[in-house]
């Protein structure tokens, strides 16, 4: 097993329910996650992994926790970057982002998200008002995470052709159904998004898209995960591709450590180049650490 030196976890998340609600935590599978979870919890686990640097990814669509999360990346010797949220539709948007960077701990804004999974309009991403705002996240030179699922893709694929000065990083693969072993037409537009050079992907969040109600091993989930992360692998290349642990809803599945391993394992083939990209520079150069 290859031991990353210097390996950047490119997603993760913390919370403390005392400070507010996370509203998404509902019903008995997602139960285990109703705590607290602190960078504190989260650095010794890192640190044995071999991570040395992170991205605290936003968890809801609240305008107060981006600037907590600065302050905190401010504060961390762990964070190297924070993708945050802002409403997009708003006017003033390019104003806000512009506030936010000059908040206490602003230089690290990295990047902006929005829960588009939530959306029930699929074309959520081709709304005027909504490009409006990513042209002013692409003019404040950040980037922007994609949150989506299998049937959201196409829009993604026009937002990334119609704005070419803005990097699209698609998250957890874009969540495809590895429960099912479905690969279509996951697949397909996945490739269509990877044919633009402005998008990246996350090697993330594929664990969880097992099925959490059956009793399997780390061999067997990697059987399962392997043709999605090939897919991704061949589609956007290790030069575009990042790992991720996507903590700590991972632990549903499996460990902090259990989860790095397993991305170690999905990627067996690359040179040592090769796997310094997905686990270090991808992240390294679109996320500007």
């Amino acid at each position: 097993m290859t031991v990353h030196t210097g390996t950047v976890d490119a997603h993760h998340h913390v919370w403390d329910l005392s400070l507010r609600d996370q509203d998404w935590i509902s019903g008995p599978e997602l139960a285990p996650l109703r705590r607290n979870f602190t960078i504190e919890d989260l650095a010794p686990q890192a640190r044995a992994a071999g991570v040395t640097r992170t991205v605290l990814v936003q968890t809801v669509t609240v305008a107060e926790e981006t600037p907590e999360f600065l302050t905190l990346a401010e504060e961390s010797d762990l964070i190297g970057g924070v993708v945050g949220w802002t409403d997009l539709t708003r006017p003033d948007v390019a104003d806000e982002l512009a506030r936010l960077c000059e908040l206490p701990g602003g230089r690290y804004l990295k990047g902006i998200r929005h829960q588009v999974q939530g959306e029930p309009d699929p074309a959520w991403l081709s709304r005027p008002d909504v490009r409006r705002g990513l042209g002013a996240v692409a003019a404040a030179g950040l980037v922007y995470d994609l949150l989506v699922r299998p049937h959201q893709l196409p829009a993604c694929v026009r937002a990334a052709a119609a704005l070419p000065g803005l990097t699209f990083v698609l998250d957890h693969l874009g969540k495809p159904p590895i429960a099912s072993g479905q690969l279509e037409p996951w697949a397909s537009d996945v490739r269509a998004l990877a044919a633009l050079p402005n998008t990246a992907c996350k090697l993330s969040g594929m664990v969880t898209e097992t099925d959490l109600r059956q009793r399997r091993s780390a061999q067997e989930r990697r059987r399962e995960m392997l043709p999605y992360a090939d897919t991704v692998l061949d589609a956007f290349g290790p030069g575009r591709l990042m790992f991720g642990s996507d903590w700590p809803v991972c632990t549903l599945a499996t460990t902090y450590g259990g989860v790095s391993l397993m991305a170690d394992a999905l990627v067996p083939h690359l040179s040592g180049d090769e796997r310094a990209q997905v686990f270090e520079g991808t992240a390294e150069r679109v996320y500007r650490l």
